[in-house]
């Protein structure tokens, strides 16, 4: 267990033994804007330089919707794929784990993750699958409790009654500044097999600048919650910041990270993700160039986008939308700081606000969406998972 506390102006990390583990401005709300090396020795992600090893994609894709998976999803956030193809979907207002067969869309209730409180923004958010599933069957969730954004991991039985399969939480992560807005919360293990952590500034945008706290950044830790060696400092979790609302986070074929992010009333960006560098907010918002901050690679105005999962296929970052109701293209160049082609709109207000988005192998895709959350128009089946091809 760890608790980031203020010291010589890094996040110092105090680990125990325990085994296991807006009114957004922008598009979360509906204002203006919405076997590997060991743990602690394991490199940080490829430098941006690196190219995709994968062939160029061609300037202009396609999307087609190949079945409703499952449906009547109430708030759903969170998305992992468990190693033989079916989901785990968390309900960020009820706090629980559902599975979903990906064959027959059939849905079993895993139970509920104790200690989230749902308010605003904040609930059961992200939720990832370990790497060593396999072996340890541990299952990762990033929530909001009445204190604080933690993560924790709790052990799966299948073998239990539906409803009881959820062992208890072993925090590995707490004292995440939590709001009523911006609290990021998409959490990811790399191609390093190391936890990734998307946060939020909750609202108070200092906290992005500040490398003392854990709000406004992306995290980096050993699957216990520690810090990897090789961050840019020392015992920190912070492997970027100047982050306003981080809710999508992928990896490339040429294992390079990128991240989503909210703006606030002019720009929703993609960036691509450098280890110790600063992506700007609050100063910088979008393509400034200013000395100092990372552009993004791409943005968007908040209307059309605010978005949330990201996911990577067929040589392109795929990008839900939830103000902007409609799933982005982005085709990759392999170069640093421009995609081969303009951001491509698909599916445009056609399932509502779409918040995940999940590789599903090849030229599919899951796509989730959210219209369940208080923020959209609930129709008749929402919320749904949708299955996609894509070019």
């Amino acid at each position: 267990m760890q608790t980031p506390v203020l010291r010589n102006g890094v996040v110092a990390l105090l680990a125990s033994a325990s085994l296991l583990l807006s009114a957004c401005s922008s598009g979360d709300g509906p204002a203006a804007g919405e076997e590997a090396p060991s743990p602690r020795s394991s490199p940080a992600s490829a430098p941006a330089s690196a190219s995709p090893s994968a062939d160029l994609p061609p300037a202009e894709g396609s999307v087609e919707v190949v079945k409703t998976l499952t449906d009547g999803l109430a708030s759903p956030w969170g998305v992992a794929a468990l190693p033989g193809g079916d989901l785990l979907v968390g309900s960020r207002d009820e706090a629980t784990i559902t599975r979903i067969d990906a064959e027959s869309g059939g849905k079993t209730l895993l139970g509920s993750v104790p200690g989230v409180a749902p308010a605003g923004e904040g609930g059961l958010l992200g939720v990832a699958v370990a790497p060593t599933f396999g072996a340890d069957h541990l299952v990762y969730a990033y929530f909001t409790t009445e204190s604080d954004n933690r993560i924790a991991r709790l052990q799966y039985d299948e073998k239990k009654p539906p409803g009881q399969q959820l062992g208890a939480p072993d925090t590995i992560l707490r004292g995440i500044p939590k709001g009523s807005i911006h609290n990021g919360g998409r959490i990811a293990f790399g191609p390093d097999r190391m936890l990734y952590a998307g946060t939020g500034e909750t609202g108070d945008t200092g906290l992005a600048q500040d490398k003392a706290s854990p709000a406004g950044k992306i995290l980096r830790m050993t699957p216990d919650g520690e810090p990897v060696h090789g961050n840019p400092e020392g015992d920190s979790l912070v492997y970027s910041y100047g982050h306003r609302n981080v809710q999508g986070l992928a990896w490339d074929s040429g294992k390079r990270l990128w991240a989503s992010e909210f703006g606030q009333n002019t720009w929703d960006e993609l960036n691509l993700i450098e280890p110790g560098k600063n992506y700007g907010w609050p100063d910088v918002e979008g393509k400034e160039g200013a000395s100092g901050f990372v552009d993004p690679v791409a943005q968007w105005k908040t209307s059309e986008a605010s978005p949330s999962g990201i996911a990577y296929a067929e040589g392109s970052i795929w990008m839900a939308g939830l103000r902007g109701e409609r799933l982005w293209r982005i085709p990759l160049s392999g170069k640093a700081d421009e995609p081969l082609a303009g951001p491509q709109a698909f599916l445009e207000g056609k399932y509502g606000r779409l918040r995940t988005v999940l590789a599903a192998g090849g030229d599919k895709l899951w796509l989730v969406t959210s219209n369940t959350d208080g923020r959209g128009t609930a129709k008749p089946g929402d919320d749904r998972i949708l299955l996609l091809k894509v070019r």
